[in-house]
């Protein structure tokens, strides 16, 4: 009894190391692209140029409604218009320039600072307060609506990504 034991160990131990080498050698799957829902013209985001239209140029103005409810500060929460052009940066924002010159660095770099948070990312369960904030506009050339708010770590690293956009809670 005690051999056949030994015996079958022996053969299970070998069978799951021949099996385990390969998959420790193999190329890690593709990281799956993932959908971005809350761009309304264009599954391919605000980056893609719009046929005949604007290709997201340095002299294209980005006009866009943020709405704050919840910030902690009167003056911050409510609906304003900001807009960005060139040469100027304007609307009822109280931080106009500041939140376009954001908006100018995360185009420069390539970055969409309007992306949902992943489906299924490890988020810290740190709740950063009621703030809310719904941005809805054109910019690159798309119209675009995001939603913002502070439930969990990657949200709150959201919404400070966004910051002077959003206002600092």
């Amino acid at each position: 009894m005690l051999r056949r034991l030994a015996v079958t160990a022996a053969v299970s131990l070998v069978a799951l190391s021949t099996a385990a080498a390969p998959a420790a050698v193999a190329a890690p799957a593709p990281v799956p692209l993932l959908p971005v829902p809350l761009f309304l013209d264009s599954p391919q985001g605000p980056w893609a140029p719009q046929e005949g239209g604007d290709t997201g140029s340095q002299d294209a103005t980005m006009r866009m409604t943020v709405t704050v409810t919840d910030s902690g500060d009167r003056a911050a929460d409510g609906t304003f218009e900001l807009v960005c052009g060139t040469d100027r940066a304007g609307g009822t924002h109280a931080k106009a320039q500041a939140a376009c010159d954001r908006l100018a660095k995360a185009r420069a770099a390539d970055e969409n600072p309007f992306l949902p948070t992943p489906a299924g990312a490890m988020c810290t369960q740190i709740h950063g307060g009621p703030a809310t904030a719904r941005i809805v506009g054109t910019w690159q050339g798309k119209h675009f609506s995001a939603h913002l708010n502070r439930v969990n770590g990657c949200e709150i690293s959201r919404w400070n990504n966004l910051v002077p956009v959003v206002p600092t809670v």
